[in-house]
């Protein structure tokens, strides 16, 4: 599975520059390469993101979360969302299962990683509790 440069590029700016809030991946299965597909400015929430993934097939994202400690600092972590809904294809699902590490470590930088197979799994309420 090759990763197209562009993930890459995109990942760096979110992660040093900031200027991107989350980045939605897909494999492009004609091709086998994962390529971007969506890319969330710093000012869309975290709404804005779940509502970007499709709810029938699967997905990688990348999601800058800035949150407040309980001693009150200001943090970020940026998050790994591997989703993979239920109602998805078998086949989709097997290959972004087998993808994921290898595409994973094309991204340096990650902090937490989630998996996801309906949106209940990743609300922001279990987001904030794996920040924390």
């Amino acid at each position: 599975m090759a990763v197209h440069d562009d993930c890459k590029l995109k990942f760096l700016e979110l992660k040093a520059k900031r200027n991107h809030r989350f980045i939605v991946f897909k494999i492009e299965e004609k091709i086998q390469q994962v390529i971007v597909e969506k890319v969330g400015g710093p000012d869309e929430s975290y709404d804005d993101f779940a509502a970007s993934m499709p709810a029938d097939e699967c997905r990688y994202a990348v999601y800058d979360f800035d949150f407040t400690t309980n001693e009150n600092c200001q943090k970020s972590k940026i998050f790994f969302i591997a989703w993979a809904p239920d109602t998805s294809r078998v086949r989709s699902k097997m290959l972004y299962a087998s993808s994921k590490d290898r595409f994973k470590r094309e991204l340096d930088g990650i902090q937490v990683e989630l998996q996801a197979t309906d949106p209940s799994e990743m609300s922001l309420d279990i987001i904030k509790g794996r920040a924390l």
